[in-house]
């Protein structure tokens, strides 16, 4: 889409309201840019403008502005309080903001109390129901209990958009939409298929864009963050900033973080999300359930280490110099004991432990290892259409493994649900290597062996 503005005769805008904050304080010291990207830009999806750009509003640009002059930059997200629990998914934008509050950044924690009075139509095929102030209220106050077990409280600019969105007046809002059209609402995705399908879009549905767009001209926004299915909402932003001479901002959105399953995004309808406020040994143990790709995956999106040393980690797995089951051990106790402290997370991650162990599996180190041959005949299930990753039989792995005297009864075993995998109860046909793990664990019954793979 252009991001050119719409001329009307009603162009003239409305000037932001008096609420705009204090000049920064006394010249900060930054870090050198690379180091500052190299915890900025972990995880992103996409950056506009591009990673790498020359462009005047590029982020390297402005990083290297605010380190000669010293002058923090400033970073928004926003939250609509719209639910009263958080979850590891929410997170996601929190952690980032704290990467640019953790490099000397001003971070604003923006709550959307009037943007929730109208419900952000992201992802949704009907109109939301309204929540009432009294709720959003409620909610409002939940999200800013836990939002500072991430931000630090003292350094954390926390605004609500009523401030400004409920002094626009009638004239000021007309103006305000005079600078879109409803061709280039319905050019969002959201909006384009419910109009194809004949659903229903409420016309103060079309509004939530702009809304959330002036939020950034009234906090002059050097940064906004969202997620990749916040990019139209996000892109509005920078069109309003231009058109009130400010200096668009960049946007810098983060993948859609998948639940326990690795596939669906979290969500707590879905029954695959971690709550933060979930007690120490079942947050511990849920974060011991995923599978090692998404491991990776949680390392880079809900923890402070830069991406170089997640990578060093990484790498280190590869060789075999640290057991995969170690760094998930490692990624819950960081993750539990940043939301309950350090004490209870190590309780945590004993019980879990002991439960492990009860289940017959012991420490890895007495089990039997068998190795097995990744070329072995039969192991390896065909790609679809000659690409994708490739899967392990886990019927041959149970025969080669001594676990079944045939890939029939291992079927039979599958079917029953009496296989486990790395710890937990395995149900499917195939997985791949690197899920199960360079040293992982299979059982069948009360017998577990560890496999070591070999050429």
């Amino acid at each position: 889409m252009s991001e050119e503005i719409l001329s009307t005769e009603l162009s003239t805008p409305a000037q932001p309201p008096a609420v705009l904050p204090a000049a920064a304080p006394a010249k900060q010291e930054f870090l050198p840019i690379a180091q500052q990207l190299d915890l900025i830009t972990k995880g992103a999806a996409e950056l506009i403008p591009a990673a790498g750009s020359t462009a005047p509003d590029a982020l390297i640009t402005r990083l290297e502005t605010s380190r000669m002059t010293g002058k923090p930059l400033r970073i928004k997200a926003g939250f609509d309080p719209t639910a009263p629990d958080l979850h590891l998914g929410h997170t996601v934008l929190m952690r980032k903001l704290k990467h640019f509050q953790d490099l000397g950044h001003t971070v604003i924690f923006l709550i959307g109390d009037s943007t929730a009075l109208i419900g952000d139509p992201t992802g949704r095929n009907v109109t939301r129901k309204p929540l009432t102030p009294e709720e959003i209220d409620v909610n409002a106050r939940t999200y800013k209990e836990q939002v500072f077990k991430i931000l630090d409280e003292s350094k954390t600019e926390v605004r609500y958009n009523s401030e400004w969105l409920e002094e626009l007046g009638y004239y000021d809002l007309v103006k305000l939409l005079a600078q879109f059209t409803v061709s280039q609402m319905l050019e969002r995705e959201d909006f384009h298929k419910r109009f194809n399908g004949e659903q229903p879009i409420a016309l103060h549905e079309l509004v939530y864009p702009i809304a959330q767009g002036y939020d950034s001209v009234a906090l002059e926004c050097d940064v906004e963050l969202g997620g990749t299915d916040q990019k139209f909402n996000l892109m509005r932003g920078r069109d309003l900033q231009k058109h009130f001479g400010q200096k668009p901002q960049i946007v810098l959105m983060t993948p859609i973080l998948e639940g326990l399953d690795g596939v669906q995004k979290m969500s707590k309808s879905l029954g695959n999300a971690i709550g933060i406020n979930e007690p120490a040994a079942e947050m511990y143990g849920k974060l011991m359930s995923i599978n090692d790709d998404l491991m990776w995956r949680y390392w880079t999106f809900l923890t402070d280490l830069r991406q170089s040393e997640i990578d060093t980690m990484r790498a280190t797995v590869e060789r075999g110099d640290l057991h995969p089951m170690q760094a998930k051990k490692n990624l819950a106790h960081m993750i539990t004991a940043g939301f309950h402290g350090a004490e209870e997370a190590t309780a945590a991650a004993e019980n879990w432990a002991t439960q492990f162990q009860q289940k017959g599996v012991g420490s890895l180190e007495d089990l039997p290892e068998v190795s097995v041959s990744v070329s072995s005949e039969g192991l390896s299930a065909p790609k679809v259409d000659g690409g994708g990753v490739p899967q392990l039989r886990v019927a041959k792995l149970l025969q080669l493994c001594g676990l079944a005297a045939s890939t029939g009864e291992a079927t039979r075993k599958l079917l029953e649900n009496a296989v486990s995998i790395n710890g937990e109860k395995f149900i499917g046909k195939v997985l791949s290597r690197e899920a199960f793990g360079e040293t992982g664990t299979i059982r069948l019954g009360k017998k577990t062996v560890r496999i070591k793979w070999t050429a």
